[in-house]
């Protein structure tokens, strides 16, 4: 992992289910700490000190890299993927030719993600059900205050 770019800090909308969802995820598989996530619709956040605003941050993911850097879209996306091993599935996303086209879809998602998350509200309550049985699967295996559970885990209360 590059120093200058772990933690990431990524600020996303957490009233879109799509959207914590998906951070869950990263969060679950996040073993080496590299990500910050914070919701910025969290009440008291304050966009100023990121030098942006609710409006662009609603537009498109904000990422902050370890040096300060700013990234956003699917390039903050593809950081993250990255830092929790799984760079692979958004590779494609910035390749050459293809990179506009990823782009392009990934701001209509973003425009239109309240929209989708009302549609996909069904797969997304089977998704949380799931992880929330393998959650407890796991905690079942524990044995003597002892677990294979992240800590990270256990701090989310398996809700992820």
């Amino acid at each position: 992992m590059n120093a200058a770019t772990y933690p990431l800090t990524l600020l996303f909308d957490g009233t879109c289910p799509v959207c914590t969802l998906e951070m869950d995820h990263l969060r679950e598989r996040d073993a080496a700490g590299h990500l910050n996530l914070i919701d910025f619709t969290a009440p008291g956040f304050d966009p100023a000190p990121w030098g942006s605003t609710l409006e662009a941050m609603n537009a498109e993911i904000h990422g902050y890299t370890a040096d300060g850097s700013a990234v956003r879209g699917l390039a903050a996306l593809r950081l993250a993927y990255a830092a929790v091993d799984l760079g692979w599935v958004l590779k494609p996303t910035g390749i050459g030719p293809l990179r506009p086209l990823f782009d392009m879809g990934y701001r209509g998602f973003a425009r239109h993600r309240r929209t989708i998350s009302r549609l996909a509200a069904p797969l997304i309550d089977a998704v949380r059900r799931h992880r929330a049985r393998r959650t407890l699967h796991r905690m079942a295996s524990c044995r003597d205050g002892a677990c294979a559970m992240r800590h990270n885990e256990m701090e989310e209360g398996g809700a992820s």
